[in-house]
């Protein structure tokens, strides 16, 4: 039997999605969570991995197990061993065919970003942070070349292990709100620090240190080296994962964030 999970969790106590031999991961509180309600171990598959200090609105995974259980114990009985800092929102039986991770057609992402001279502390943590002033029109003028297929190695980490840097992006649309802007992406698959390092690039130029043709000749460029720093994880989260409506899994992105 298939089990897919929907999370939500703050990346600011955990050292990544991934199984760390330390067992700070957000994978390592949930296998060890599931295998005490299972009676066994169990092995988790993810949507998509998410970095140190990064955050998820609505993570997806999925396991297998024989183990007969109410489909409210996969929820409740698992945020009972679960930390604080993750929660299982739902649970469902799904198709022995979908995998959290290869029946997805593309993935969500937004960032949150303060623009504000003083840095917060409140939301330290929780959103990005600029002191000097952003142009949204700069902004949004240089994300609009990023739509469509590219090769993305300018925005690529070096330890990226993905198989091709060309990936489609979707959506790239940027909001505000007094103080807040908020950064959604959608895209087929993203590399490693993509979204990071887009922000970087986004920001060098919102603040008026390059013009917004400057964000085409970084993705025409090809080359890391000449691509601003990547930008700090605080504000990121993983907002969701669209599938095949076949496999019965909401598709929309969740960009809760309690920013209140």
């Amino acid at each position: 039997m298939r089990i897919a999970l929907g999370l939500e969790y703050d990346g600011r106590a955990f050292c990544g999605w991934q199984s760390q031999p330390n067992g700070l991961s957000v994978q390592n509180a949930l296998e060890s969570a599931v295998a005490r309600m299972a009676g066994m171990p169990v092995r988790i598959h993810a949507a998509g991995r998410t970095d140190a200090g990064v955050h998820a609105s609505r993570q997806i995974v999925h396991f297998d197990t024989e183990v007969k259980r109410p489909i409210t114990a996969w929820v409740r009985g698992v945020n009972s061993f679960l930390p604080a800092g993750v929660a299982v929102l739902w649970a469902d039986v799904v198709d022995p065919q979908f995998h959290a991770r290869f029946s997805a057609l593309a993935r969500h992402y937004r960032y949150l970003l303060l623009n504000h001279p003083v840095r917060p502390a409140l939301l330290a943590g929780r959103v990005g942070w600029h002191h000097a002033p952003l142009s949204l029109a700069s902004m949004r003028a240089a994300a609009t070349c990023l739509i469509g297929e590219h090769d993305f190695s300018s925005f690529r980490a070096a330890e990226c292990q993905a198989a091709s840097p060309i990936k489609h992006l979707l959506r790239f649309e940027i909001q505000q709100q007094g103080d807040l802007f908020s950064i959604d992406v959608s895209a087929s698959g993203f590399l490693h620090h993509m979204v990071r390092n887009l922000m970087g690039a986004l920001v060098h130029i919102g603040k008026g240190a390059a013009e917004p043709g400057w964000m085409n000749e970084l993705l025409v460029a090809c080359d890391r080296t000449v691509a601003p720093p990547t930008f700090m994880p605080d504000g990121l989260y993983f907002a969701g994962v669209s599938y095949p409506p076949s496999f019965g899994i909401a598709s929309e992105p969740s960009f809760r964030h309690y920013l209140v």
